[in-house]
């Protein structure tokens, strides 16, 4: 749990401030589950300067409940969390020296936005919070009051852990728990995961990742993980301390994360996806009649080639569809081995490439109009999913044929502003797995709308 919190002082020396504003949202990584928001009477006079500022003023406080009266509250809703502010150290400061007024110890774990924001959003023009969420296109009301800049920095965490491929953020959190005596029962663990898309994050007794995974519904997914009885299943079961996970809403993003992150954090019980998971790929050549012929071959980076697939299998499959889909002809393309026409062409489904019978070039061009629709070489679009919410939606950025990365939105001038959006993107490797995932996605017309530009 993080506690993402906002303070108002009265200004004046060091160590003298008093809290006149505070705000705090109990954040479990995926969504607001507590908050606290109060004026505090800091029983001393708020300097002029502030007041213009934020807009508190000392007849505002005269009624409101002094800091000793806040004090139980505040521990009961930071119990067990870290502290994460912009500017951690100054709201920190504050509040243990309130803490310390009143003869209590109150030391927690803190994370600082703006250092993390340094880290994971670099070349920002300004690290303050007003500047740098709207150059992120964050909404943001209220700006110098603790609630409006407290639920600000909530939503700009939210967009860092997403931001943090390496897991750091992820992996402080998890021990912090450990340390805390966090239970490791299968059964609890399953029970606190939703059945959601997304990725998991499957870690051991010193937090370090093991395993990370993608699903449809992830609580089903570690489920089977933590029921199975294969090799890889029961190591799992054996070492496993903690599942955390990040929902994605858009089953693309989440086959892009987990692409991704394994390659970057190389957990031991990955082995297999930590290299390309695709071993085929479809190329394209001039068969004696001058026909392109599309074939499933093994994968040979020496070559250029179309798509490619998991299996051998999954490419046949997928070169049916092809072949049918654009009245191509399945002879030409390997998939039927006779001397005489093709089965298609008995049916009437193919124009007779198979016998020699249809105009070479009127056939070509079909073909190239599948090798065009299914690239996206030097291409300019923005693919537009499903979001984590219902209000939300993702994009995935393609820039001259190239991957850039997603983010999340929730307003469209995020993605239509490309500036905005520049910002907010999380970025990713282009590879040739990635190209491969998208282009599969988009195959299989998942996604909600494809933005050109």
């Amino acid at each position: 749990m993080y506690a993402i919190l906002d303070i108002e002082t009265t200004g004046g020396q060091y160590n003298e401030e008093g809290i006149t504003e505070i705000a705090i949202y109990k954040f479990d990584g995926h969504e607001v589950v507590d908050q606290f928001i109060s004026l505090v009477n800091p029983e001393k006079p708020i300097q002029p300067f502030v007041v213009k500022l934020t807009g508190i003023n000392n007849a505002m406080l005269r009624s409101a409940p002094k800091f000793y009266e806040v004090a139980k509250r505040i521990i009961e809703i930071t119990e067990g969390t870290i502290v994460v502010a912009h500017n951690a150290s100054f709201d920190y400061r504050i509040l243990q020296t309130e803490f310390r007024r009143l003869g209590y110890d109150f030391k927690k774990q803190t994370l600082c936005t703006v250092e993390l924001s340094k880290k994971l959003i670099p070349d920002q023009a300004s690290y303050s919070l007003g500047k740098l969420v709207r150059a992120l296109g964050i909404p943001m009301a209220d700006r110098h009051r603790a609630s409006g800049d407290a639920l600000a920095t909530v939503k700009l965490f939210k967009m860092l852990l997403a931001k943090d491929v390496e897991k750091e953020i992820l992996k402080s959190f998890v021990k912090t728990e450990i340390k805390s005596g966090m239970s490791p029962k299968l059964l609890d663990i399953v029970e606190n995961l939703p059945s959601k898309t997304g990725i998991y994050y499957i870690h051991n007794e010193k937090g370090d990742l093991i395993y990370i995974g993608k699903s449809k519904n992830i609580k089903k997914r570690v489920n089977q993980h933590f029921t199975g009885t294969n090799s890889k299943s029961k190591k799992i079961q054996r070492d496993v301390f903690a599942v955390t996970f990040e929902e994605t809403g858009s089953e693309l993003i989440a086959l892009l994360k987990e692409s991704e992150e394994i390659k970057i954090n190389k957990p031991i019980y990955n082995r297999a996806q930590r290299k390309s998971i695709f071993q085929y790929a479809l190329y394209q050549h001039k068969n004696e009649e001058g026909y392109i012929a599309l074939t499933i071959e093994k994968a040979d980076g020496r070559k250029k080639e179309i798509t490619s697939f998991t299996t051998l299998q999954e490419g046949k499959n997928a070169l049916f569809k092809i072949t049918e889909k654009y009245n191509l002809c399945q002879k030409v393309n390997g998939l039927y081995d006779t001397k005489n026409g093709c089965f298609q062409y008995k049916i009437k489904e193919c124009n007779g490439a198979c016998l020699g019978k249809e105009n070479v070039e009127t056939y070509n061009e079909r073909v190239f109009d599948f090798i065009e629709e299914s690239s996206f070489e030097n291409n300019n679009m923005i693919v537009v999913d499903r979001g984590r919410s219902f209000e939300e939606r993702s994009a995935v950025l393609i820039e001259s044929g190239v991957y850039k990365g997603y983010c999340f939105f929730d307003l469209n001038y995020q993605i239509t502003n490309v500036d905005i959006l520049k910002n907010i993107i999380i970025p990713m490797q282009h590879n040739r797995d990635v190209k491969t995932i998208i282009q599969s996605y988009l195959r299989k017309n998942k996604a909600s709308k494809i933005i050109t530009f």
